[in-house]
């Protein structure tokens, strides 16, 4: 049988699309999604809360100087887009002026909700624009946010090996919790299902790389449904293929994140100035529902989740939205080629690149896409033989960036890359030299742009999440920076080339120490090598990636912990906060110290690695990968 036709229903205050598989409420004007009714359920979103507190768009936004606003965007028109048998398409929308300046964001905001014949879900995007005339501001956020009902929906998925039965909103309150160094995690002490006594709580404890963030919700056993939100692209999200957001967490709350500053600070959050035009279509993402026959296992729902998600990935960029701003398949164009690496100290020909991230970005320095957060950026891996293909780009200006696991640095190619409509460009062979004087004569880590593969302690079994218990991602776990004064109570880390190992020997952050007194001080590592020969005419070079920097400095000295001055220093960096959000890895930095030869010595010598910024306990560096090279070799160098 044909599924039956779209129907929308007007009302006084709000509008209902049916599809005969569910029913969409939105309030109006403002299109807030007040109901979802599916399978026999009134509503999966949470009935106790009030109709503007249950699926809405929203951001932060700030006027320069000023402190961040919280605005639950509410639309003041509504209009009907498309209402026909096969699709209907509603807008919700909200024009700035003068007359509302310091009270809403200067953006006109237009609000989308697509609900099509015959599909087990909705659609929703947005379309933000701010005129060349209007004032300047920031915005350090802004996302869909949906709030399911607790009683039906307690076990959250959002990975294969990261599912679990969930807290209650009700145990993060005064009498069943008690808070721990800051707000969003808490010991649950008095929960309503005993189980859960002793666990944290920290919807940090959730967050994923935009690129493993495709599909995550909740699920209902009683009856068996599930509830998703999958996002086909990540073109519209800012900071590049692992820039850390959140995505589901106790409440229970969805989320489908496009800016925030997370685990980056502000460098992600974008600044527009006066006579600064922009334009920027989020999503379309997909609210998918489904369900079980009562008796089968209702995690059965994730893996039916999955299949379609790679549905809708595989329909990008999606045919219907009817907003001219939401750009087409044939209105994009695609870029291919191969990334080969050469450094003549592996290899004396090319290497591939296997598994390099190529995209593209904005026109910027190396790196820059790390911090870009106005345009899109599109991205893909490379394959063994580093073959890429981007597809779907949509047209302007850009530069096409890359960086490879294994290897320090990024590639940028110079070139600015102009696409158009129907345009297939190929670039062919591309090189990329990674940064690199002399021969390795040590090194310390993998250069992944990750600190995951250091020591991760195991938590204070007082504040654990059972979740990560021999799972991969140990650094989840709550508390871990305590951990350092315990293994390390009197002297800071020694690191012996040659005898020590990374994975056992290296802490996985360099913190401050925490005092008696509850102050904190700085710490320095020391790492020690033994040269048998040393040139004192050339330069040695110390290559230090750091994969993620929270209100730190990086300092090191040669030989001499008590040199006035450090031979570098990075100067203050980073405002990841990723010890505290239990990230292994943040905004990505690569330094280099130039070491004279006549300052090292035949025998042992130490680096000393100084981080002293000691205001707070999160302060501090998490390393990628540190590598000494020597004197640059002729031959290698030809």
């Amino acid at each position: 049988m044909s599924a039956p036709p779209v129907k929308l229903h007007i009302q006084e205050r709000h509008v209902v699309i049916d599809n005969g598989i569910l029913q969409v409420t939105l309030s109006k004007p403002d299109g807030i999604v007040t109901g979802i009714r599916y399978n026999g359920i009134d509503n999966l979103l949470e009935i106790c809360n009030q109709e503007t507190n249950r699926g809405y768009w929203d951001l932060v936004w700030s006027a320069p100087g000023s402190r961040g606003i919280f605005d639950v965007i509410k639309g003041t028109s509504f209009n009907i887009v498309v209402n026909n048998e096969e699709q209907v398409e509603l807008s919700f929308v909200r024009t700035w002026d003068f007359s509302l300046e310091g009270k809403y964001v200067p953006l006109n905001i237009d609000k989308r909700f697509i609900v099509l014949r015959g599909s087990s879900g909705f659609y929703s995007y947005g379309i933000y624009e701010h005129l060349p005339e209007w004032p300047p501001f920031e915005i350090g956020e802004t996302r869909i946010t949906f709030k399911l009902r607790k009683d039906k929906f307690q076990f959250m998925a959002i990975a294969d090996d990261k599912q679990r039965k969930m807290p209650l909103p009700d145990d993060r309150m005064h009498g069943r919790c008690q808070t721990l160094a800051y707000p969003e995690a808490v010991l649950l002490v008095n929960p309503v299902d005993p189980e859960l006594k002793g666990e944290v709580d920290d919807k940090y404890q959730y967050s994923l790389p935009n690129k493993d963030i495709l599909v995550h919700g909740w699920m209902s056993f009683n009856p068996p449904v599930g509830f998703w939100q999958i996002t086909p692209s990540n073109e519209f999200r800012s900071g590049g293929p692992l820039k850390q957001n959140l995505t589901s967490h106790v409440g229970p709350t969805t989320l489908a994140m496009f800016l925030s500053g997370h685990y980056a600070g502000k460098d992600l959050e974008p600044k527009f100035g006066p006579r600064e035009p922009w334009k920027k279509v989020f999503g379309p993402v997909f609210i998918y529902v489904n369900s079980a026959t009562r008796g089968d296992d209702p995690r059965l729902l994730w893996d039916d989740a999955k299949m379609q998600m790679m549905t809708e990935v595989e329909s990008w960029p999606y045919s219907f939205p009817a907003s001219e701003d939401f750009l087409k398949s044939h209105q994009r164009g695609n870029v291919r080629g191969r990334l080969l690496i050469l450094d003549r100290y592996m290899s004396d020909g090319f290497i591939s690149a296997d598994g390099a991230y190529v995209g593209l970005a904005l026109p910027g320095d190396f790196g820059s896409w790390q911090r870009e957060c106005k345009g899109y950026q599109f991205w893909t891996q490379a394959d063994k033989q580093g073959t890429f293909c981007i597809k779907n780009i949509c047209p302007g200006d850009y530069n096409l960036y890359a960086w490879v696991p294994g290897f320090i640095g990024d590639y940028r190619n110079d070139a600015i890359i102009s696409i158009a409509s129907g345009m297939d460009i190929d670039m062919g062979d591309l090189v990329f030299k990674p940064p690199r004087e002399g021969p390795t004569l040590w090194e310390i880590g993998i250069p992944d742009r990750s600190a995951a593969e250091f020591y991760i302690p195991d938590p204070n079994p007082m504040h654990i999440n059972r979740l990560y218990v021999n799972h991969p991602e140990r650094y989840r776990q709550y508390g871990l920076w305590n951990r350092y004064m315990e293994l390390y109570p009197n002297d800071d880390l020694i690191y012996t080339i040659g005898l020590s190992d990374y994975r056992k020997g290296w802490f996985f952050a360099q913190i401050p120490r925490q005092k008696e007194d509850d102050t904190h001080h700085g710490t320095t590592w020391q790492i020690k090598f033994n040269l048998n020969c040393v040139d004192r005419s050339n330069g040695y070079k110390l290559r230090v990636a750091i994969a993620s920097a929270t209100l730190a400095e990086l300092q090191v000295r040669v030989n001499d912990p008590n040199a006035r001055r450090p031979l570098f220093t990075s100067g203050l960096i980073g405002r990841d906060n990723s010890v505290a959000r239990h990230g292994i890895h943040g905004i990505y930095w690569l330094f280099s110290a130039n070491i004279p030869g006549n300052m090292l010595v035949e025998g042992e010598n130490t680096v000393f690695l100084t981080q002293p910024r000691c205001q707070s306990p999160f302060q501090g560096i998490m390393y990628d990968y540190i590598r000494l090279e020597g004197p640059p070799s002729d031959a290698a160098a030809l």
